[in-house]
């Protein structure tokens, strides 16, 4: 434990370290966040958060491999999603070719880690659903999910690196109760080296010093988190390990607020990648919560959530009752999010943008 404290605070000065050094290298490259008409913030801002944590993350695992079998797949994977992301952020690069890469990162984890979705546990309570030939599809269709959730939800200063410490956190919990400490481990370190992006994010040291995740960060935290919970999910019945429907809970605000926002876009006729000003947290600040109220109320949500998933594994409530619960927050979730929206259009002016 003195050696994993003493390798944290590295960590995080080394993230503090690479913060600092990628802004100025992002403002002569041209990495930076530009303000127009869906973005309020002053200024040019770099987008380095996700390249600093990732070159991290990198360093660290290079020197400590934490998955001993999967650790350089999954430094590959991070790379080229951060890259991506980068090439992303300041070339706008089509969302069909980033569709494409994030499926052949899915296959690259499929075929190179054997990580992917064989079963579902017994969400339906007619006993366990096994994928057998759909676990392929179905894996590559989760990745580019949780990858696009955490995309999606990057909205407000600091609301990214939240949401992503309440799912690290969360699953950090249930697997330090299965005596899971690599998937620990990885969750402390994604933790520690966010603090400081976090931190000047949110200006607490110094608005002159603000950063953004972009793109970069979104891809990589995106796929982490749906690699850690489909491999301790999914890895067989004989050993302790993750329910697939606490996964829904771990991460059920982006995954929530995803899904509503294409359902919504859908049934307007739109393109569900077309970005809009509907997300949870553009409600909520439009209901008259500043930003960081706006962080607080979300975060708190999502840890709630995450509690019900962590409380679900400890008490063992069955898993078609957690997964019934999930569609029925989710029902809740919807309704309520489309009733305030469509308050919120008929209060608007016609001269304002809604």
């Amino acid at each position: 434990m003195e050696k994993l404290a003493i390798d944290l605070v590295f960590v995080f000065c080394i993230s503090f370290a690479l913060l600092f050094i990628l802004r100025k290298v992002a403002y002569r490259v041209g990495l930076v966040d530009k303000a127009n008409g869906r973005k309020t913030h002053v200024g040019e801002v770099p987008l380095v958060g996700g390249v600093a944590i990732c070159f991290t993350v990198i360093h660290y695992l290079y020197l400590n491999p934490i998955f001993p079998e999967n650790n350089t797949v999954y430094m590959l994977s991070i790379a080229l999603l951060t890259l991506v992301g980068a090439l992303d952020d300041k070339f706008d690069v089509s969302f069909k070719i980033r569709i494409v890469i994030q499926i052949g990162v899915s296959l690259l984890m499929i075929n190179y880690s054997g990580i992917q979705i064989s079963e579902l546990g017994d969400m339906f309570g007619g006993g366990n659903i096994s994928i057998a030939y759909f676990g392929i599809p179905l894996t590559v269709l989760a990745v580019v999910g949780a990858i696009n959730a955490f995309n999606m939800v990057d909205g407000i200063d600091g609301l990214l690196g939240g949401l992503s410490i309440v799912t690290f956190s969360g699953f950090a919990i249930i697997m330090a109760m299965y005596g899971q400490d690599n998937k620990v481990y990885i969750c402390l370190l994604f933790v520690v080296s966010m603090v400081p992006y976090i931190l000047m994010n949110l200006g607490l040291v110094g608005k002159e010093r603000k950063v953004f995740m972009g793109d970069a960060g979104s891809m990589m935290i995106g796929f982490t988190v749906i690699w850690l919970l489909l491999s301790a999910s999914q890895i067989g019945t004989e050993e302790a390990h993750l329910r697939s429907v606490t996964c829904l809970w771990l991460i059920a605000i982006p995954l929530m607020d995803m899904t509503s926002i294409m359902i919504r876009r859908l049934r307007k006729g739109r393109s569900p990648f077309k970005p809009d000003r509907e997300h949870l947290h553009h409600i909520f600040e439009k209901m008259g919560l500043s930003s960081i109220q706006t962080l607080i109320a979300i975060c708190f949500v999502a840890s709630c959530f995450a509690a019900v998933g962590i409380l679900g594994e400890v008490f063992e409530v069955p898993e078609y009752v957690m997964f019934y619960s999930f569609i029925l927050v989710f029902l809740g979730y919807d309704y309520v999010l489309q009733k305030a929206l469509k308050k919120m259009h008929q209060q608007t002016p016609a001269n304002e943008p809604s």
